[in-house]
């Protein structure tokens, strides 16, 4: 059931597009949507719709919802479904709507020495790393592929050890820079990748499996918790990235014709 205020907010949404509203709109969003460009593309059409004007903080899932549990921000666009959850229901977040998925990719050097390439099952991707102590990089950072990485290694019932696994604490980006240099294995959501491939030796390696889908969702920060948040900007901005307008958007963002994001909010 859609909440009352996101029916409101949607009416208020398109009463004021066109207007110039002062107060900016504070987002929190992971760095595969920064990194890959998708927000630098989406930017420009929401402000010119409503008038209103985003301002956009770049952090893994993990900061974001402590900048939202926080009140720091009014609105946040994270990949982290079950952190997600407890979120909205510790009475932090508001109107949960997911927007788009892609998924997450296995990458390293061209010579394979872990001989993953072609693998479906990301548990043996992992298992074959770890036989051959291979170097591999992690983002180590809380974000939301920080935590898919630790629920694998988990799954796989693998402890990584420090001669071989190396923290970086960083954002997608600099991560598969780190891992090109040190010709080492890393996973990274595929749209971050193909924004960054072209100027990387890495190559993808292993993919498919169910385990990698990778959902995004956006969340408006609870203005009963915090009033003075930008409520109305927020949820002026869910309104747009989940119409049809924004959904269009996301689905024509593409590098090289390749498709970064789909876009699943109107469907559901």
């Amino acid at each position: 059931m859609i909440h009352k205020k996101y029916i409101v907010a949607v009416i208020l949404y398109i009463l004021s597009a066109g207007s110039n509203l002062a107060e900016p709109v504070r987002l929190v969003t992971t760095t595969s949507t920064d990194n890959s460009g998708l927000i630098r593309e989406l930017l420009p059409y929401f402000e010119k719709k409503t008038g209103n004007e985003l301002l956009v903080i770049s952090a893994g899932t993990g900061q974001a919802l402590r900048m939202g549990q926080d009140g720091n921000v009014d609105v946040l666009l994270v990949h982290e479904p079950a952190a997600e959850k407890r979120f909205v229901e510790a009475g932090f977040g508001v109107n949960r709507r997911t927007v788009m998925f892609n998924d997450f990719v296995f990458v390293g050097p061209e010579s394979d020495p872990a001989g993953v390439m072609g693998q479906r099952d990301a548990i043996n991707t992992l298992k074959k790393i770890v036989i051959g102590k291979h170097i591999f990089i992690s983002r180590g950072d809380d974000s939301g592929t920080h935590k898919k990485e630790l629920f694998l290694w988990e799954k796989a019932g693998l402890k990584p050890h420090k001669s071989w696994y190396r923290e970086a604490g960083l954002g997608m980006g600099r991560v598969l820079q780190i891992a090109d240099e040190l010709n080492a294995y890393t996973i990274s959501d595929r749209g971050t990748w193909l924004a960054f491939k072209s100027k990387l030796s890495l190559k993808l390696l292993a993919e498919g499996d169910t385990e990698l889908h990778n959902p995004y969702s956006i969340i408006a920060v609870n203005p009963a918790r915090y009033p003075g948040i930008n409520y109305l900007g927020a949820m002026s901005l869910i309104a747009w990235i989940t119409s049809v307008e924004g959904q269009e958007k996301i689905g024509n963002f593409r590098i090289k014709g390749q498709l970064l994001f789909t876009p699943v909010a109107v469907n559901n």
